[in-house]
């Protein structure tokens, strides 16, 4: 039987700027080879670039507001039943669901080209919470998927 994993949540600390921990683990995705202040400028420039677009009043709270409207309910996790793989639908618990739609955030940012990644990802963030841009088209695919799997859904493990 497997056990459960505790997380060391107090490793880490909340940004310097606006006090928030999903900022902080925000800035440690998008950071490359250890260059935390590059990292922190980027996300800061995108979060206030979006917040001036999106006129936002509180911008403190905009990336997790975005999360929330990009993080999958459902996702499809792969299950071996007599030799047979079948894509059975599972809920998405908290701290994957956020985990998921920050990675998300940045493939779509990343894969942008001709734009500094700031602009990038300030751009998606406004396109989330407008309701289009190609995380939200990810979100929709991965529901779609399971919603065709449902079928299997009494094969999942609890």
């Amino acid at each position: 039987m497997r056990g459960k994993v505790r997380k060391n949540l107090t490793a880490l600390l909340p940004d310097p700027i606006y006090g928030s921990l999903i900022v902080s683990k925000f800035i440690r995705y998008v950071m490359k080879n250890g260059k935390k202040s590059i990292a922190e400028k980027i996300v800061y420039r995108a979060i206030e670039d979006a917040g001036k677009r999106l006129k936002a009043k509180k911008l403190d709270s905009l990336l997790s507001e975005t999360l929330e409207k990009a993080a999958p309910i459902v996702e499809v996790r792969s299950h071996r039943v007599g030799g047979a793989n079948y894509q059975v639908p599972v809920e998405v618990k908290e701290p994957r669901k956020t985990a998921i739609a920050m990675r998300w955030l940045l493939e779509s940012a990343r894969a942008i080209k001709g734009k500094p990644i700031a602009q990038a990802l300030a751009d998606e963030i406004v396109n989330i919470n407008q309701g289009t841009g190609a995380t939200l088209k990810k979100r929709e695919d991965v529901h779609r998927m399971a919603e065709a799997n449902r079928a299997f859904a009494h094969f999942a493990r609890y």
